[in-house]
């Protein structure tokens, strides 16, 4: 989950598609799409459908941290003794 909220926070503007998320963070498609449902549920990540940039192309959903998301994060990223997130999301 940290390697997904840094990767994400990386561009937190930016809306992120799950492939780029999967290259950026080398998690595999069976592990990231359950972790950014899992995430958007807790109200860390919206998650939206884009339309395709190209005629002929599958509309995708596409995924930004909240504020919440952010919060985390940050504070994940500030923790120098490494709180577990289980502790940090209870």
């Amino acid at each position: 989950m940290r390697l997904l909220l840094d990767a994400l926070a990386a561009e937190r503007s930016e809306w992120r598609h799950g492939y780029d998320l999967m290259k950026a963070t080398g998690l595999m498609s069976g592990t990231l799409y359950p972790l950014l449902m899992r995430m958007t549920e807790q109200g860390l990540v919206e998650a939206e459908w884009r339309e395709p940039a190209q005629p002929g192309r599958p509309a995708r959903h596409a995924y930004r941290l909240t504020s919440a998301g952010v919060a985390l994060a940050r504070e994940l990223a500030g923790d120098a003794q490494g709180t577990s997130l289980r502790g940090a999301l209870a």
